[in-house]
């Protein structure tokens, strides 16, 4: 079974539509998942941008918005606007390394994004994150003690630096087992048929 790795920051909406879907369409094609969050904020900030490009360019951010409605339209997706775009994504981020650690990482992530893009809820609250915890059966309290903890915060620094090693310039960036980078959600399956016609 090959693996994709999927790298995605919860403030991406676009990372949202590509979480919601990327299992299956990997296994259908008989390949597994490797989720990878990071931060992109550090990456942007090496450009010289302070916040997300659909924020410093207007025209650009306000196609994106379009871009969304009629993406989540033609899929039956829910779209409600958080009130912050976009969010802090550090403790989430920092908690789907504990996921990582622990198993849960792909269920915490699908309904941090849920949360964020089909509830327009504020995922840098803690209680937020605790509730989504607490509904997946984890025990919130350890799990968000450890992500505070020097070595999540330093896994997550060395995750976003290697990012940025292998050309990750957005989000959610895709590579295939020989190490093909595809950006976007609407490279997903152009990964995929890329991974049936070059194997590593």
């Amino acid at each position: 079974m090959a693996r994709i790795e999927f790298w995605y920051e919860f403030a991406s909406n676009y990372s949202w539509l590509a979480a919601v879907r990327i299992e299956d369409l990997a296994r259908d094609a008989g390949h597994e998942v490797v989720w990878r969050p990071f931060l992109l904020g550090p990456i942007f900030r090496t450009q010289g941008w302070t916040s997300s490009p659909f924020n410093l360019f207007p025209a650009k951010g306000r196609h994106m918005r379009r871009d969304m409605e009629r993406i989540t339209q033609a899929r039956g997706l829910p779209l409600v606007w958080p009130a912050v775009f976009p969010a802090n994504s550090l403790v989430a981020a920092r908690l789907a390394l504990v996921g990582e650690k622990h198993g849960f990482v792909a269920p915490f992530s699908r309904a941090v994004f849920a949360a964020e893009f089909q509830e327009g809820r504020d995922i840098a609250d803690r209680a937020l994150l605790a509730e989504i915890l607490t509904a997946l059966g984890i025990d919130a309290e350890a799990m968000l003690a450890e992500a505070g903890s020097p070595e999540i915060k330093a896994a997550l620094v060395a995750r976003t630096e290697e990012a940025t090693a292998r050309g990750i310039f957005g989000a959610p960036s895709l590579f295939t087992p020989d190490g093909e980078l595809f950006w976007g959600d609407d490279r997903l399956e152009q990964a995929i048929a890329w991974m049936a016609d070059h194997p590593a």
